[in-house]
């Protein structure tokens, strides 16, 4: 209740009601003037009646006036009373709200306080978080950048040791051939001299000879004239020979003289005379006697045979390793199925074209029609199914190459390359994503034998082809191809076995075939094998974190499929070839030989990544680029594998900076932490698709046989990519690994070279797998 409400109720009100209650009153008073008149009689009841009432409105005023008053003062003090309380509550609400001002704003201060502290702390928290981070990056680039440094001068005296050692060995290779050809110089003339004697000799001999039997004529003419019919006998010269029967004529044999019978010269035969040399009866010193044909050349088959430009031919009695290192446990002859392979010469490749030419045509390679090489110091063929035509048919092969890519030219039949993966695979007619489905779950769930050990897989059967060489569809002859195919195979063989590897015959050429079970099982929590309808084996393969890779293979051990589960199930498909009914399964061919010779349309350092040339490259970005050309159809990994044709269409990375020691398939930790950014591009791109495929190839120089490489090649690939796995975290079952030997040299050397010694890897995806099963 207000103030002036209160006031209404405590004055107001009873001085009102005062008011209301003074007329009874009033009219008692003026009734007892009228009761006292009439008791004294003394006055006139009107004086009297006037008088009382006079005494009664006075007495009435004045009680009035006393009521009113004590109603004022009564009013008055409840008034101020009331005012009092009033301003005692007022006072005290204003004390209450004033506390309750103070202690709201005490509050809100300290929670200001408060919130102040706390922003405070957590600028400092982050501040101190952020100097952490700065630090900790700081630190890392550091440490970064000191390994990288240290790598650098790692590298700088690896190399430098290997320049040095290389340089070492070529003096004493060059003192050694020096010596060598001193020594055969000086045999040479010393032969050449010994045959001068002896042709001398023989020429003396001759002569007199010729002295003799032209005495011996004139002596029997003198004396046939001196005595006709009778027979004259020179001295010392037997009468049978000297004359015939019935007084003939003499034998045509010269007579023999004093020196003759001394032996000194031999008699001057029929040979002689025609010519012919014998052999000689002396040699020169420090050399063994050799048997001629023709002026003194070596007999066929005394010398050991020349490959290439003067190299030996390998041993085929004791097989050797990667670049000279003997095989272990594989010094046994070979049986009738196991004859070595002889190593064939290379065919010459002469290359007019000068270094600036060269480095042009890198730069800008769809303007020319011509093999695209390195643009380094004997630099190979910048794709690989142009090297095989350069090891097969030399320049004969690049001309025919030439000439196909002309026409594919003038027809305009060469599409430009593929903006992505789903461009490159445009024009395959392939099943609905529905139907692919459908068969990529069935190979999953399909009910089969579970088996206690890992199938061995078995080699293809033997198959017959047309026998000619193919070129592009264009028949050349029986020995030269363009895309190494020769279509006159008839068996595969088991050359060798070393280890876990197999080396298969497929004609005139050779092929390693390695198991990348072992690598697939790293890390695993269990392995199991169920045996499917027509031939198939289906691996499982359980890793931590509950999800498992399933790999379907047909009897010859190729993938037919190959997925990532994971524990919610949702299915990465990672490599599916569609089973084709083609009867039995034809022997190692490369396919590519369906394919015209391809024409590289972007630039070399666009299609090949050197790390060694370019450590900061985006090697994300690199990756993730789509093939350089239309795919035709979803391959399948053994056709990746034994196509150099088909693996052109994807780009490549060289992973030159790790350069193996000779014969050597191990990697230092100081070279395998030049694979960090590969590795983190890798990790990139599966974050992205957990269902992409890399393929580690392995490479070797020309030093060695061919068997011994291959095993040492597909070794180093085998190394690559357990380091990427162990070390960086790449999954094995993302990588399959090939050997391929000294098939595709980067630089065209018969010599030791560390740039051939290296690892490529290509992201073969689209290659593998259908788009839309992505």
């Amino acid at each position: 209740m207000s103030i002036r409400s209160k006031l209404f109720a405590t004055v107001a009100l009873p001085v009102l009601s005062v008011s209301v209650a003074v007329p009874p009153a009033g009219a008692d008073n003026l009734m007892k003037p009228f009761e006292v008149a009439q008791e004294g009689g003394g006055q006139s009841e009107e004086e009297l009646l006037l008088q009382k009432q006079r005494q009664a409105e006075e007495e009435a005023a004045r009680q009035a006036a006393e009521q009113q008053k004590a109603a004022e003062e009564e009013a008055a003090r409840q008034a101020a009373e009331q005012q009092k309380a009033a301003e005692e509550e007022a006072a005290r609400q204003a004390a209450e709200q004033q506390k309750a001002a103070e202690e709201e704003a005490a509050r809100q201060a300290a929670e200001q306080q408060k919130a102040a502290e706390e922003e405070a702390a957590r600028a400092a928290a982050e501040q101190q978080k952020a100097a952490e981070e700065e630090a900790a990056r700081a630190a890392a680039e550091q440490q970064k950048a000191a390994e990288e440094e240290a790598a650098r001068a790692a590298a700088e005296q690896q190399k430098a040791a290997e320049e040095e050692a290389a340089r070492q060995a070529a003096e004493q290779q060059k003192a050694a051939d020096e010596q060598k050809a001193a020594e055969e110089q000086k045999a040479a003339e010393e032969q050449q001299k010994a045959a001068e004697q002896q042709k001398a000799a023989e020429e003396e001999a001759a002569r007199q000879a010729a002295e003799q039997q032209k005495a011996a004529e004139e002596q029997q003419k003198a004396a046939e004239q001196a005595q006709p019919g009778t027979c004259v006998v020179p001295e010392g010269q037997d009468a049978s020979t000297a004359c015939p029967p019935e007084g003939g004529k003499a034998a045509e044999q010269p007579a023999t003289t004093e020196e003759q019978k001394a032996g000194e010269q031999p008699p001057v035969t029929e040979e002689q005379k025609a010519g012919e040399q014998p052999a000689p009866t002396e040699t020169a010193p420090g050399t063994e006697p050799q048997p001629q044909t023709g002026e003194g050349q070596p007999v066929p088959g005394t010398e050991q045979p020349q490959t290439g430009e003067g190299q030996p031919v390998p041993s085929t009695e004791q097989p050797q390793t990667g670049e000279g290192q003997p095989v272990p446990g594989t010094e046994q002859p070979a049986t009738a199925e196991q004859q070595p392979q002889v190593q064939q010469p290379v065919p010459e490749v002469v290359d007019t074209r000068t270094e600036e030419e060269k480095v042009k045509i890198a730069e800008d390679p769809a303007a020319t029609d011509e093999t695209v090489v390195l643009p380094v110091e004997n630099g190979a063929a910048v794709l690989d199914s142009d090297k095989d035509a350069d090891n097969a048919g030399g320049n004969q092969a690049r001309e025919e190459r030439q000439k196909l890519r002309e026409e594919l030219r003038a027809k305009e039949e060469d599409a430009p390359a593929p903006a992505d993966d789903a461009a490159s695979q445009a024009a395959i007619t392939a099943e609905t994503p529905a139907d692919l489905t459908q068969k990529i779950e069935a190979n999953l769930n399909e009910k089969g034998t579970r088996v206690d050990e890992a199938p061995v897989f078995v080699v293809p059967e033997t198959t017959n082809i047309v026998n000619n060489t193919v070129i592009n569809n264009t028949v050349i002859n029986n020995n030269t191809t363009v895309n190494n195919v020769t279509n006159n195979i008839t068996e595969v063989k088991v050359v060798e076995q070393v280890d876990n590897r197999v080396i298969l015959g497929v004609g005139d050429q050779i092929f390693v075939r390695g198991d990348d079970r072992p690598r697939l099982r790293h890390d695993a929590e269990e392995t199991y094998y169920d045996e499917l309808p027509r031939g198939r084996t289906r691996e499982t393969i359980l890793r931590p974190g509950g999800y498992r890779i399933v790999t379907v293979y047909n009897r010859y051990g190729d993938i037919l499929q190959r997925s990532r589960v994971d524990r919610d199930g949702n299915e990465y498909l990672m490599i599916y070839a569609p089973e084709r009914d083609e009867g039995p399964r034809p022997a190692i061919i490369d396919v590519g030989y369906e394919l015209p010779p391809m024409r590289l349309r972007i630039p070399v350092s666009d299609y090949i990544a050197d790390v060694s040339d370019d450590p900061d490259r985006d090697y994300y970005e690199f990756l993730a680029e789509p093939p350089v050309e239309r795919v035709e159809r979803v391959y399948t990994m053994d056709e990746v594998r034994h196509s150099a044709r088909l693996r052109d269409k994807v780009r490549r990375i060289d992973l030159d900076t790790i350069t193996f020691p000779t014969g050597s398939a191990e990697v230092s930790m100081s070279q395998a932490k030049t694979m960090r950014k590969v590795a983190a591009a890798m990790e990139k791109v599966l974050a992205k698709d957990p269902g992409e495929t890399f393929f580690i190839e392995g490479h070797t120089d020309a030093v060695g046989s061919d068997r011994s490489n291959l095993v040492l090649s597909d070794k180093r690939a085998e190394s690559v990519a357990s380091l990427l796995t162990e070390v960086y975290g790449i999954p094995p079952e993302n990588l399959v690994t090939q050997g391929y030997g000294e098939r595709f040299l980067k630089v065209r050397t018969e010599e030791a070279e560390q740039q051939n010694r290296r690892v490529t890897i290509r992201r073969v995806t689209p290659l593998v797998r259908p788009v839309a099963q992505r």
